[in-house]
């Protein structure tokens, strides 16, 4: 089945004032980035998409299967080969934190490592796209690098997070 329409998108933008003798001087700064992926395998390609919201209770933990478990819109299993672009957010209405990465076994390495960790706090947010001209994107391999862990940091209140994720099959 074709993937049609898929995108990812960050800005960042501010803009700093300083009064001076005769005036005020400011500075505007954006960082706008996106990347629009066509249907297919290869570079600026993306076949495959996962999203859903979910919750781990107090202290819980999942990892998620990115080769083979995840299921897709219509309840179809998704194998992902690669990830091109990943979002993950944390609800603001959480208490405790979300933490991302380090499965215990078959841990998927090639964004932070076997053993590290990003700690997303109430309301924050990663968001990470591998260009269109990378045809790799961060590679999935079945039954030995392809978990995703995600936690909960407490152990007095659930946790809810949103996740997004574009890839291909191949």
């Amino acid at each position: 089945m074709p993937l049609s329409g898929a995108m990812l998108a960050l800005s960042a933008s501010g803009e700093l004032t300083q009064a001076l003798d005769f005036g005020t001087g400011s500075a505007k700064q954006i960082l706008s980035k996106s990347m629009a992926l066509a249907s297919g395998t290869g570079a600026g390609k993306a076949d495959r998409m996962f999203s859903d919201r979910r919750t781990l209770a107090a202290s819980g933990t999942e990892d998620l299967d990115l080769a083979g478990v995840l299921l897709d819109a219509f309840g179809t299993a998704i194998t992902f080969a690669r990830i091109k672009g990943l979002v993950i957010a944390a609800s603001k209405d959480n208490i405790n934190n979300v933490v991302v990465g380090a499965a215990a076994s078959a841990p998927w390495i090639t964004l932070l490592g076997a053993t590290h960790t990003l700690t997303l706090r109430p309301g924050a947010f990663v968001a990470v796209g591998t260009g269109l001209a990378d045809a790799t994107g961060y590679a999935v391999t079945a039954t030995t690098a392809d978990l995703l862990k995600i936690a909960n940091s407490g152990g007095t209140t659930g946790v809810t997070y949103d996740i997004h994720i574009i890839g291909c099959s191949a």
